[in-house]
């Protein structure tokens, strides 16, 4: 893991030469797919409220199985983006990025959502991008005051502040290609064997999505309807 962060935060800085065409829009992008749906995969509340109903409104298990759901959602497209090593690098790293912005964002407002928050509240969904950083950057941002507050408390602040909307696009972008990057040359560069990196990708796309979940879980508390 140590290496995988070394060569993330050397790549971070270069994200249009890795990931050309990929800006910090498109993290705003998977946000609001993963809220309105997109292809196969139905809104994020769609697919929340259908795990309450399977578990007879016991919301701690809706999340849990939301949670589940969405850590094989990351493996798979984990392995899939990682198994052609570097001769397909250029080509599935944004499709990795991309793929796990999209699953993690649909997880994380499926919990918001169960929870009682109002996904269409830009304070909410600016809450949803800065749990996919997870807990030790955010807390180490807000002690830094690069964050006003947790993201419970940016999704109840008492009005929105626009000027967040952009500053944490662009964290959250620089966060998930120093992931992915890091992860793919960490696991190829040394090997040489395409599958090696499909199943490092799988393994750390389905953990990191894993300890975002919980970290969400633990974090949205309860809000009334």
């Amino acid at each position: 893991m140590g290496v995988m962060q070394t060569v993330g935060r050397q790549l971070g800085p270069r994200i249009q030469e890795i990931a050309p065409g990929l800006t910090t829009g498109f993290v705003r992008e998977a946000l609001n797919r993963a809220i309105d749906g997109v292809g196969p995969l139905v809104p994020a509340a769609v697919a929340a409220d259908k795990q309450l109903a399977e578990q007879r409104g016991d919301v701690e298990r809706a999340i849990h199985e939301v949670i589940e759901n969405h850590v094989r959602f990351a493996g798979a497209q984990g392995f899939a983006t990682n198994v052609g090593g570097l001769v397909t690098m250029a080509l599935t790293i944004p499709a990795n990025i991309s793929g796990l912005a999209l699953i993690q964002c649909r997880m994380v407002a499926g919990i918001a959502h169960l929870r009682g928050h109002d996904l269409t509240d830009p304070r909410v969904r600016n809450a949803i991008l800065a749990l996919l950083l997870g807990e030790e950057q955010v807390d180490d941002m807000v002690t830094k005051k690069k964050l006003p507050t947790t993201p419970m408390g940016l999704a109840t602040a008492p009005a929105h502040d626009p000027t967040l909307d952009g500053v944490i696009s662009s964290i959250v972008a620089t966060d998930l290609l120093t992931r992915v990057a890091g992860k793919r040359l960490a696991s190829t560069v040394g090997r040489r064997v395409p599958v090696v990196g499909g199943v490092v990708g799988m393994g750390a796309d389905g953990y990191g999505t894993w300890k975002i979940g919980r970290y969400a879980d633990r974090e949205l508390l309860p809000r009334r309807r």
